[in-house]
Parts: C-alpha cells; structure tokens; sequence
C-alpha cells in the first residue's frame, strides 16, 4: 500500500504538468481561431477603407449619425421627411436600434476622439464576429459536458415509462477511455475541444461572413452574436449537476432584449427556444430546473421587448409569437399539477387524470378567449415574408418580396458555396449529440432541424445555419481529435478512475444493489447487446496488436483532418475576397493588367449632393433611396425600408409605363430621375421586376399578362431595344422636365445629346438634361 501510494505520489507532478500543457494549447487554439475571425473580416478595410457597403447600411448609418448628434429622446421622436416623399417615415418607432445605440455607446464611452463614429460602424461588425465566434464555442462546450451522456432513444423509452434520468445516474452511456478525461482545472474535456473547433469553423465560415465584413454595417452583423449569447445562456440554465442554474434564464431574457433590439429576426430566436422548451416536456424532461429556467427567460424577455418602440406589444398579440407564449402558460399549469401531485402523492394515473382536466379547462378558456378577441383584430396577422416560409411553393405571392434575389429558396449549390466542408460535419456533429442527449444538446437537436427548414426556404436565411453548423462540425472533430489525442498519449489505456469516499478511506462507495437495479433506466437495458459489443472491441484495442492500429487510425486521422481544414481556410479566404467588395466600389483591370478602382457610385451621389437644391427630391428605383439620403442627403420617393406596397407599385409604373404616363406621374413626385444603366444588375436588367410590381397593384400596366412575363428588353451590345412600346427608362431625351440620368461604368449610352450637359463624371459617363 505504501509503494503504491508513493507511486502516486510520484505521477501527480507529471500530470499537472500534461494539464499544463492541455490548457495551454487550448489556450492557443483560442486565441489563433479567435485572431483569424478578425483579420479575415478585416479585408474589405485593409483593401477599400472604412466605407460603408451595400444599401441598407446607409440607412443605419444615417440613423447612427442622428442618434449622435440629437441623443435618444429626438431619435425615438425622428420623423424623418427626406424619405418616402410626400409621405416619410417615423424612423424612430419602425427601427430597430440596437446596433445605433452600441455605436454610439462605443462613441462616447470607449473610444471618444481616438475613432470618428464612421470607422467604429465600420469595424463593428469585424468586432461581433470575433464575440460571435467565441460564443458559438461556448454553445458547443455546453452541449458536450458529461451531463449529456444519455441516447435520445434512451431518453424517449424513459419518458414513455415515466422515469427521469439527470444525467448523473448509472441510466446514462457509460464512460471510458477518453471520456472520462473529465474536469481539468475545472473544464471539461471534451467539451473544451470541441468548443475550441467550433470557434475555429465559426472563424472563418462563409455563411456568417457574408453579414460580418468590414464596413457591412447591417443589423445581422450585430443580431448573430446577441443570438448566439442567448442561446448560451439559455442552454446554461439547464446545465445539469449545479443548483441555482436557472437564474442563467434572467441573463438569457435580458440578451434575448438586446437581440430584439438588434434584428427583426428576433421572433426566429423566441420561437427557436419555446419549441426546445415544449420538446423537452413531451421528453419527459420537465422539472422545475427547466419550469424557472423558461419561465424567467420568458416573463424578463418579454417585458424588456415590449420596450422596444417597433415592437410594442407584438409579442403579445402577433400570431407568429403566439406559440412561446402558449408554451409559457402550458408550462404554468405543468407546475400547478406538479405542485398538486406532490401535496396530494397522487398515483401517476391519477396524475394524469389531473392534468387532463386541468388542460381540458384551460383550452375552454383560450377558445372563448380567442373568439371573443379575434373579432376585435386583437391579433396581428402573419407577414409575407413569415408566410413565404409555409406555402408549398417558392413564392410569397408579394412580387415586391419575390423581387428580391436573397427571398428565393436555397439549393445545394447555395449550402455549399457558404457552409462547405461543414455539411459533411455537422451532420457527423449531429449523431453525435443524439448518442451523448441531455436537455442542453436537445437544443442543438431543435436548432438543426429548424435552421435548415427555414434556410432550405429563403436563401438568406443560410446565415442561421452558421452557428449551428459551427457547434454541430465541432462536436465532430473535438470528440475525434480528442481521442486521437488520448490514444497517441496513451489516455485511453488509464483505468478509469472510481470515486471513494469523503473521509478518504480509500473504500468505494457501494449502493444498496436492489435499489440500483430498480432505478436502472431504460437507456442501458434498451442497449445491452451494444454495449456487449462495444466492451468487446475496447478489450480487443487493449492488446498490442490493438493498440498499433488505434495509433495508426489517429495518425491518419488527425492529417487528414489538417488537410481538410487547410483547404476549408484556403475556400473561406477566397470567399472572404468577394463578400469584401462594397459593391459601391468596385474593382477593375485594364488592358495592361493595373487593378483600378472605380469610385463612379459615390462620385455621382457626391455631385448629386453638390449640384442639386437642398430640398430636390430624388425619383429612383427603391434599391438607390438609402444610399441617396445616407451620401447625397436628398429627399427620395422609397427606400429599402418597402413598408408601401402601393407607392412603390406606383414608383414602378412610372419607370416602365410609356414615356407620357411616366412623365405624368413623376412631375408630381420628383424633381430629378436617377437611373443606373450598363452592367447586368442596371435598372434595365430590373425593368420586368419594376414592371411586375406595378401591375400588382395597377392591373391595366401588363394587360392580360398578370406576371409581366413579355415586359423586357432584348440587350444587343451597347443598345438597349424595348420589346413593348417605348417606356420612361429608355427615353431620357423627350422629357422637358429636370432629370438626371446616370449611365454605369460600362460606358452604355443611346446616342443622344442633352440639349444642356451638366456634368460628366470620369471613368463612366453621367448626364443630367433640362
């Protein structure tokens, strides 16, 4: 006993030393993956500067600079007249302001005079994406802890027999090898792997860099990170083992205010975590751990949303938010029957009986409820974009929503091009999780399927998918790189250590045998013949002859790994380069091979700016109005903000009606036109979208042809020819009113000359006439 004890006595320096070394080269991954999140978003600054890019960032740009200089109160009063002329806008009670209100925050707070407001909009999103990369490791550490050790069929059979297993029994997957590295300096291994990965593939993967470059100031760049912060803590709260987790539920409430702040598309995150919520309950994984956790993210949540001037009361009265608030009163009565069955010592029959009747009365009450409101218009009707997502088709029905070309539903080309390697990853990711389930990693379950429903029916909505496919590709390799580390290290061939008692006796703990055997869950009886199997090849692996092919197998394992990440990185950089572009600069090369830069976008809003009346109003096809207000400070006729249906229609019969009607409509509108001409996105490559929207509303525009289908113009060189008869974008010399046309880089005119040329900008040529 004595050598024994000095023999371990003599191990434990060398094994603090291997932990040493573990945390450190976690440490390192960290930081590496964390530095590359950076330096990858910085390309479009390093390469163009702090500008702003595409449109609807000026918009947020130009809200940032108005909170600034008037502070909160005037913002959240802000009429803003330079917009939707004769209509406007009230900007203050129809945004949603949290990335303005963190800028400015940055402003004044943290970084003063040292940054002018336009840099700290610009690095934001670079800023948000590294925070987003280190919480979706967070997320996927949380979902790998060695709570989650049961098989979701485990977990099913249990609930059907009416056991509940926390993960810390003898119920769950049992534990060798590598598994049982458990806690080092209180971490985990290997959650801390595989959270470590997880921040690596969130680094660099193409579905979140495409709404976190440099300079793309836009509300995903900062709803990402909130999302995934709320999504952690609410996977924190039902972190198994640790009592007072579920006031982990009041942070996610208050993160969940800052994503509802951020992004409309903070009905996604509610209805994300009531559906884990609800699944959880029909798991038979309802405690009162979970009741508090869902019931404090809910009650906080909810009350801080409805701060939030755009949002009011939506959470409350909006069908396509109804859902979490049924489960919030579901989850209410769960509590009541569970608190009467425990006062009573009800028998599980009548249990249920209780519980029947229970919901039996509360449904009456919510179907005379909802009959008596419905009438009243108590609850808000689901928006088209929402509705797209349901109907069997494509479309929206909306030719305004349809128009758009990030609206249209995602195929394969499209998960490839921004997840890549990681559709092959996560899935790996997900099996996994299904065999190591607990009430965190069911979220990931949820969130897998949900995001990939939903991005499968609007392309957009891909960025969803990031940081769920981070987490998911993650959990795959930290588990298999993890391994390959033990066996390598000869971790795995460590007797697994057994608990002795507090008073160090050295004796082990042995349970009353019955009563184990009683409360043996079905997780281990449903999977005996597989776990007899399992033993088999552990002792097989043991031998020398095993272990020599295990260290082989982890070899390989680990290059091939290096080189599929090395190729991930080389694909992500080379993606990185084209979602860098501002669109409002571009590049080009001439004949000699000199890359050039051409600034003709900015230039011509600038002279727009310098040249025309304080108070000129602006006709331009939506796409243009926020760029216009945000660079050139004039009054515009619609935006992206598209909240009217109708004026748009309008905007768009002008544009592709004939050269009479148009004029006669936009002498009442505008004093100038601005169209954009040459290249394969202009306004006449748009012409059939602009046409389409107006007969949506004017059905005499495309008569007997509803979708506008003949409406186009056939492209032959550099001369654009009508199909139908001649239309206001295609006949700038007739108008006798002021117009300023805008002919693109490539040069296109129609051959005429303006009877007074104002001003012709270099590299492309832009013409004003009288």
């Amino acid at each position: 006993m004595a050598a024994q004890a000095k023999s371990s006595t003599t191990t434990q320096p060398s094994d603090y030393l291997l932990n040493l070394v573990w945390i450190g080269a976690i440490l390192y991954g960290i930081g590496f993956f964390l530095q590359n999140a950076y330096i990858i978003r910085l390309q479009a600054i390093e390469e163009f500067g702090p500008v702003i890019h595409e449109f609807d960032p000026y918009f947020n740009w130009r809200a940032t600079q108005y909170l600034y200089e008037n502070g909160a109160k005037k913002f959240f009063q802000w009429f803003d007249h330079k917009v939707w002329y004769p209509l406007g806008r009230p900007v203050g009670t129809t945004i949603y302001p949290g990335m303005q209100f963190t800028a400015v925050f940055l402003k004044n707070y943290i970084f003063g005079e040292k940054m002018s407001l336009n840099d700290i909009c610009c690095y934001i999103p670079a800023w948000f994406g590294v925070a987003a990369t280190f919480l979706v490791g967070c997320i996927a550490y949380e979902a790998s802890l060695d709570s989650n050790n049961m098989s979701i069929f485990g977990v099913m059979i249990d609930a059907l027999k009416g056991r509940y297993n926390d993960g810390t029994s003898g119920s769950a997957v049992a534990t060798n090898g590598y598994y049982s590295r458990a806690n080092k300096f209180g971490l985990s291994s290997p959650a801390l792997e595989c959270a470590v990965f997880a921040m690596g593939f969130m680094a660099v993967v193409p579905a979140h860099l495409m709404r976190s470059v440099g300079g793309g100031y836009d509300n995903e760049s900062v709803a990402v990170t909130a999302m995934s912060l709320t999504f952690y803590l609410w996977m924190r709260s039902l972190r198994s083992g640790e009592k007072n987790n579920y006031l982990f539920g009041i942070l996610a409430g208050i993160a969940y205010f800052y994503m509802v702040a951020a992004w409309g598309g903070y009905i996604f995150v509610l209805n994300l975590i009531g559906a884990h919520a609800a699944l959880l309950v029909l798991l038979g994984r309802f405690t009162t751990k979970v009741y508090l956790s869902y019931t404090l993210f809910y009650v906080v949540g909810t009350s801080l949303a409805i701060q939030v001037p755009v949002v009011g009361w939506m959470p409350l009265k909006s069908l396509e938010q109804m859902a979490p608030c049924l489960v919030f009163l579901g989850y209410q009565a769960l509590q009541y029957c569970e608190f009467m069955r425990k006062k009573n010592k009800m028998t599980r029959r009548e249990a249920w009986k209780f519980r029947v009747k229970v919901f039996a009365a509360g449904l009456v009450v919510a179907c005379v409820l909802v009959a008596t409101m419905t009438p009243k218009g108590y609850f808000g009707p689901i928006s088209s974009r929402v509705r797209g997502l349901f109907v069997p088709h494509t479309k929206t029905g909306n030719p305004l929503v349809d128009s758009v070309a990030e609206h249209q539903a995602a195929n394969n080309q499209a998960y490839w091009q921004y997840l890549h390697i990681l559709c092959f990853l996560a899935p790996m990711g997900l099996f996994i999780v299904l065999f190591r389930f607990g009430d965190s990693a069911a979220f990931l379950f949820v969130y897998a399927l949900t995001a990939y429903f939903f991005s499968h029916k609007m392309v957009r909505l891909i960025l969803l998918t990031a940081p769920i496919a981070s987490s998911l590709a993650g959990i795959a390799v930290g588990r298999v790189v993890a391994w390959s580390v033990s066996v390598l290290t000869g971790e795995d061939d460590e007797p697994e250590t057994k608990k002795s008692d507090k008073d160090g006796s050295g004796v082990s703990k042995k349970s009353d045998g019955k009563k184990k055997k009683d409360k043996k869950s079905s997780s281990s009886e449903s999977f005996t013949g597989f776990a007899a199997i399992r033993d088999g090849f552990v002792e097989a692996s043991k031998s020398t002859e095993g272990k020599i092919v295990k260290s082989i197998a982890a070899l390989v394992i680990l290059g091939s790994l290096y080189f599929q990440a090395t190729s991930f990185k080389t694909y992500a950089w080379k993606i990185s380069a084209g979602l860098s572009n501002p669109s409002i600069i571009l590049k080009g090369q001439t004949r000699d091979g000199n890359i050039i830069k051409v600034d003709d976008y900015r230039e011509a809003y600038w002279w727009l700016r310098d040249n025309t009346p304080e108070d000129a109003r602006v006709m331009a096809w939506w796409d243009y109005g926020y760029q216009i207000t945000g660079i050139s400070n004039r009054t515009t006729i619609a935006d992206g903000n598209t909240w009217n249906h109708e004026h748009i229609a309008l905007l768009g019969k002008a544009l592709t009606g004939s050269e009479e009607e148009g004029y006669q409509i936009a002498r009442h509108l505008a004093d100038y036109i601005l169209i954009w001409g040459g290249g394969g996105g202009d306004d006449l490559a748009k012409s059939p979208h602009l046409a389409r929207i107006a007969n949506s509303v004017y059905r005499d525009h495309c008569p007997g042809d509803v979708t506008c289908r003949a409406f186009g113009f056939v492209v032959s060189y550099t001369v654009a020819i009508p199909i139908r008869s001649k239309v206001l974008l295609n006949e700038p010399l007739s108008l006798t009113h002021n117009f300023i046309y805008f002919i693109g880089s490539s040069g296109n005119s129609f051959g005429h000359d303006g009877e007074e040329l104002i001003v012709q900008a270099p590299q492309s040529q832009v013409e004003a006439w009288r």
